[in-house]
């Protein structure tokens, strides 16, 4: 597969993308201390039929990592994008976000709404209902990002491969595992510790009474063991006209690393047939 590497300057802020493949342009946008490298398989999988643009997000991967949280928040990344997206001549993308890069993928759908064509989010939510779930969760995520600073990255990725989230994980081949750890431990501290003030689930806005704006093909996937985003993107796909849901039997939280044919296969029907 012939893959381009790039980096562009936007806003001030240099960022790193990689191209495969040719047609309409599929973006994908990967999760919370994750990279580009995320979609390698996927972009493998797709490129004879799509243009995959793999980015790295603000603070993550090859990206830059600006030093003040501000920069880091839902609308900052998001303009972002747009500004990505005129810069490679993109009329209109398809855009598929997991966890983190799902939360700003519907972002985007929503400010940005005439530019996107279709949407597959997996596991990820549009944000808190309650402000004061929203406090709570903003204290937490800052409580993290005082981790990374104090603690260093590898103590603050140890930490994080052992939350119940990821406890699906632990039955993953040890290449796997050593292959996410090494992803997590490239990152930079400052831009992940940015990340979860700026860009962290309490300090986005919350777009549930929103949701019945999307009017395009939307997609929601999201494993059976991971109950809490299951029962999310339920009640998402009630709010949006023409979403659909489907549940992976015998996966967690991150689908495309726990079981990459079965994702793969899922993405490949929703983007060439729908």
């Amino acid at each position: 597969m012939y893959e381009e590497s790039i980096y562009v300057k936007i806003r001030g802020v240099q960022y790193h993308l990689k191209i495969s493949g040719s047609g309409a342009p599929l973006w994908l946008l990967h999760g919370f201390t994750g990279s580009s490298k995320t979609w390698d398989e996927l972009a493998s999988l797709l490129s004879p039929y799509r243009t995959i643009v793999a980015i790295d997000l603000l603070g993550h991967g090859k990206t830059e990592s600006p030093s003040s949280a501000d920069r880091y928040t839902m609308n900052e990344q998001v303009e972002d994008l747009n500004q990505i997206r005129k810069q490679l001549s993109f009329d209109s993308i398809e855009l598929l976000g997991y966890s983190m890069g799902g939360r700003v993928a519907l972002s985007y759908t929503i400010l940005k709404k005439p530019y996107v064509k279709k949407l597959i989010l997996e596991s990820s939510s549009p944000g808190l209902i309650s402000e004061a779930e929203r406090i709570e969760r903003q204290e937490n995520d800052f409580s993290l990002a005082l981790k990374i600073k104090n603690e260093g990255l590898q103590s603050f990725v140890d930490y994080w491969a052992n939350i119940p989230l990821f406890a699906t994980q632990k039955l993953l081949p040890d290449s796997v595992q050593e292959k996410i750890r090494h992803e997590r431990l490239l990152q930079n501290p400052i831009g992940l510790a940015n990340s979860l003030i700026g860009l962290g689930t309490g300090s986005q806005p919350s777009w549930w009474n929103r949701l019945h704006e999307i009017d395009i093909p939307t997609l929601f996937i999201t494993g059976q063991k991971d109950q809490k985003f299951l029962k999310i993107a339920e009640q998402m796909k009630k709010r949006i006209p023409h979403a659909r849901h489907i549940n992976v039997f015998n996966a967690g939280h991150a689908i495309h690393v726990e079981l990459p044919q079965k994702f793969g296969k899922i993405v490949k029907e929703f983007v060439l047939h729908t």
